[in-house]
């Protein structure tokens, strides 16, 4: 075999050119060799920069300049024995001519730690996609520690997932190389960790190590480059010495000085716009690589300093705050293992709590999923110790981190913040609307709320808040900032597009603001003793509002709940000359008045249960409008209950098919011939896909209404209108007006329907969304297909249905609104 420049290297990583049984790379890393066409779906069509050669056995180490993303990707093939020559004499070349021009090179050289582990426990394929990421993590990160352009590093594969990194030494550089090798090391695991978290269940190590070669007279230029190459191996095999490092220095300074900044993002409540709590971000000083609060808290992690981080935030945060309404909170995040620190005692947060005017019920303390809790017990035990004194909990990244919905169960949180992986696009994802239901289901069977992180557009707030998500957080809602920027999000700007007006009597669908009766309001100066006599004197008076000068409500008292407090011992002593801001419901149920019955009665049941009968605040545009009372909401619900047992439809209101088959059986033994109309919605399901259930529900009411409309419109008296479940409906009226109904109707839904779609969709005049088949495709607009029978007393139940179900097959195969006489074919399309 031909001697080339670099196989001392191969020699020195403990085999040669020839050697099939150690490759240099693991097959599979670019789609369409190796094992990439078995790879997991999860990996697949990942792009990987060229600098990383696929391992063919036998192939020698390629060297590869930085390029442009797609420069870099490449397929790769096993080449022949010719190639393979080639590709070896252009590797020397390469190698030789970097280090002939210049005078020094800095390297880097990046090792998979475990490497072998990882493959012998999670296979090939899994291994390869670990590496694909590592190689785009090294891409994206090198020219800002370099200083160099991305066409000035070269990457070179050595062994299975390890990589060395060269480039030409800069004239001036960002930082020093062990900073740089630092800060690598930190990025790679950080934009490894939450994939191979999730494929493997474990965290993934890496090794960094960093040399530079320098020519040196009368020395040989390879030789020197080699014994460079082992420094940095040797190194990356070492754990970095953090003492000498300028970074460890620097950061050091930063806590000494104090120089931690803190921004206030806002968390709001969904059914009324207000902001319910304050999250504390920190950030380390601009133009600082401790400006990103990764590198500052993944840099105090590895130094063994994250307490004292935390602490310096934590004492920041509470102390910059400024003021908070009675009824907000504060979100202060906390490592899992800082909480189980001998350093971090109550007292110490409880006395700065308290120092600025605060209550431990205004603190939440907010634990990060993403990282383990090593001793659960020690943790679950703190914990409770810290509930005990009114402190509460939320659990950050719900869903992406180690714990999984079972350890949120046991820990009970007050708060579930879900990560914005499951955020993004939810409007356009009915995977990640129905997990998100699921989310928002379970917290209020354990009694804990949904805080969804990450809003960014109204379409993806829009959609939580008919999920029912209980607060959001997001860009969309408020970005942070210092001092807080007190905000009010129009509840106007979070509906759904499509707003229509109800049918008839929609049962439980009904606005819960039309339960709503006038309030008694207080200022929160007011004295308990007061507002004790007032609810002596005002009969019936069972609740009292408080509310600001502008409307806005602070808090409930419940007359029961006062006097519970009062007749406490001490109690008159302790709160009757107190104001009532001391005595009052700092958290009540507070609904905008377009909020549903039925959505209502759901939040009213599943608050404790000291609170469960409470009455409900009804707000218009965050101001308080009223007061709903569970009796009433009860009530209400019963009323339904019965509408229900006569066969009424619960969300049109409209006769169900009970009542339509009596209705018919009564034509048809009448003798009188008449026409039966069935509808049927067309490209229904992918707009409820897209646009989620309360926005398909909207859909229905549409069709209900226009339906309803024009048989009185051009139908005769008795004419009969009926919801039989899902998006069909019949209508019954006489043989000369049938086509003049399906007329009006088709025309009037196709005009309308447009109001039940964003601005965006409307202009391209189509959707996208997945099939039954699970293919993505384009839908049109949903449209009505109208099916018309001739009935006669020679007709009965099941022959009308067999026929029904014909002519609609027929009318559904006419694109647009369209309706099909039985007799014969008489369409109608609108233009979308």
């Amino acid at each position: 075999m031909q001697h080339t420049w670099l196989e001392p290297l191969l020699e020195m990583l403990g085999r040669r050119r020839g050697d099939t049984g150690h490759a240099a790379h693991p097959d599979g890393l670019a789609p369409g060799t190796g094992h990439a066409a078995n790879m997991p779906p999860v990996f697949t069509g990942i792009e990987v920069p060229e600098a990383v050669p696929g391992s063919i056995p036998g192939a020698a180490p390629t060297i590869l300049s930085g390029a442009t993303p797609s420069a870099r990707a490449t397929s790769l093939t096993v080449p022949d024995s010719a190639h393979h020559a080639h590709s070896a004499h252009a590797t020397d070349a390469s190698v030789r001519e970097m280090v002939a021009r210049h005078e020094a090179l800095h390297m880097l050289l990046v090792r998979m730690v475990d490497h072998v582990l990882v493959r012998d426990l999670y296979g090939e394929e899994i291994t390869a996609g670990i590496e694909s990421l590592l190689v785009d993590g090294l891409w994206a990160a090198l020219p800002g520690l370099s200083g160099q352009p991305p066409s000035g590093h070269h990457l070179l594969p050595l062994e299975s997932g390890e990589f060395l990194v060269f480039w030409p030494e800069p004239a001036t550089r960002p930082q020093r190389l062990a900073d740089a090798a630092f800060t690598m090391k930190l990025r790679l695991q950080h934009h490894l960790k939450d994939s191979v978290l999730r494929w493997t269940g474990r965290e993934v190590h890496i090794g960094v190590g960093c040399a530079t070669y320098r020519r040196r007279p009368g020395a040989e230029p390879r030789r020197e480059f080699f014994q460079a190459v082992r420094e940095a191996r040797t190194m990356a095999r070492k754990e970095l010495d953090l003492s000498d490092l300028r970074l460890a220095r620097d950061f050091k300074a930063v806590l000494q000085d104090n120089a931690i900044r803190t921004l206030y993002q806002p968390i709001v409540r969904f059914p009324t716009g207000r902001i319910m709590a304050w999250e504390a971000l920190s950030r380390g000083p601009v133009d600082t690589p401790f400006h990103s609060p990764m590198m500052l808290f993944d840099i105090a992690e590895e130094l063994g300093m994250l307490f004292a981080l935390e602490r310096i935030c934590r004492e920041r945060a509470i102390a910059c705050a400024g003021t908070l309404a009675p009824d907000q909170k504060l979100f202060l995040n906390i490592h899992p293992r800082t909480l189980t620190d001998p350093g971090f005692t109550p007292g110490s947060t409880l006395e700065a709590v308290r120092a600025m005017g605060l209550a431990p019920e205004n603190i939440v303390f907010e634990i990060t999923e993403r990282h383990s809790i090593r001793d659960f017990g020690v943790f679950y035990k703190t914990l409770s110790h810290y509930r005990g004194q009114g402190f509460k909990v939320a659990i950050d990244d719900a869903g992406t981190g180690y714990s999984g919905l079972a350890t949120i169960a046991e820990l009970k949180p007050d708060f579930i913040k879900i990560d914005m992986s499951l955020i993004r696009n939810i409007n356009r994802d009915p995977v990640r609307r129905a997990l998100m239901e699921t989310l928002v289901s379970f917290a209020e069977k354990i009694g804990s709320r949904v805080i969804a992180e990450g809003i960014e557009t109204r379409e993806e707030a829009a959609t939580l808040m008919a999920i029912g998500a209980h607060y959001g957080q997001g860009y969309y809602l408020g970005r942070p900032d210092h001092p807080k920027q007190e905000t009010h999000v129009d509840i106007g700007e979070l509906r759904p597009t499509a707003q229509l007006p109800s049918v008839g009597s929609l049962a439980c669908s009904m606005p819960v603001g039309e339960l709503a009766e006038p309030a008694h309001t207080v200022p929160p100066t007011t004295l308990a003793g007061e507002v004790r006599r007032l609810f002596e004197t005002s009969d019936p008076l069972t609740s009292i509002a408080v509310t600001d000068e502008r409307g806005k409500p602070l808090g409930l008292i419940m007359d029961y709940h006062l006097n519970r407090q009062l007749s406490a011992q001490y109690g008159v002593a302790l709160y009757f000359k107190r104001p009532v801001s001391a005595v009052m419901d700092a958290g009540p149920l507070v609904l905008e008045q377009t909020t549903p019955v039925e959505d209502a009665a759901r939040l009213a049941m599943s608050r404790s249960r000291l609170q469960a009968y409470d009455d409900i605040m009804i707000t218009r545009a965050g101001v308080l409008a009223g007061i709903v009372s569970v009796q009433r909401l009860l009530h209400k619900l019963a009323q339904v209950q019965v509408e229900l047992a006569k066969g009424i439809n619960p969300l049109t209101g409209l006769p169900g098919n009970v009542a339509l088959e009596k209705e018919l059986e009564t034509r048809l033994a009448g003798g009188q011939p008449f026409s039966l109309l069935y509808a049927d919605l067309d490209n229904f399901k992918s707009y409820n896909d897209t646009y989620g259930f309360k926005n398909g529900d909207r859909i229905i009411l549409l069709l209900a209404k226009v339906l309803s409309w024009a048989v009185q419109r051009h139908g005769a008296k008795g004419d009969y209108v009926a919801h039989i479940g899902g998006d069909d409906f019949v209508c019954i009226t006489s043989p000369r007006h049938a086509e003049r109904v399906c007329r009006a109707a088709t025309r009037c839904f196709g005009r309308l329907v447009r109001g039940c779609y964003c601005a965006e969709d409307i202009a391209r005049g189509w959707i996208t969304a997945r099939g039954r088949d699970g293919m993505e495709r384009r839908f049109p607009f949903v449209s009505v297909s109208l099916a018309v029978l001739d009935c006669h007393e020679r007709s009965n139940l099941h022959e009308i249905g067999e026929r029904a179900a014909h002519v609609k097959h027929l009318a559904k195969a006419i694109p647009g609104n369209a309706y099909v006489l039985e007799c014969g074919v008489c369409q109608m399309r609108t233009q979308h």
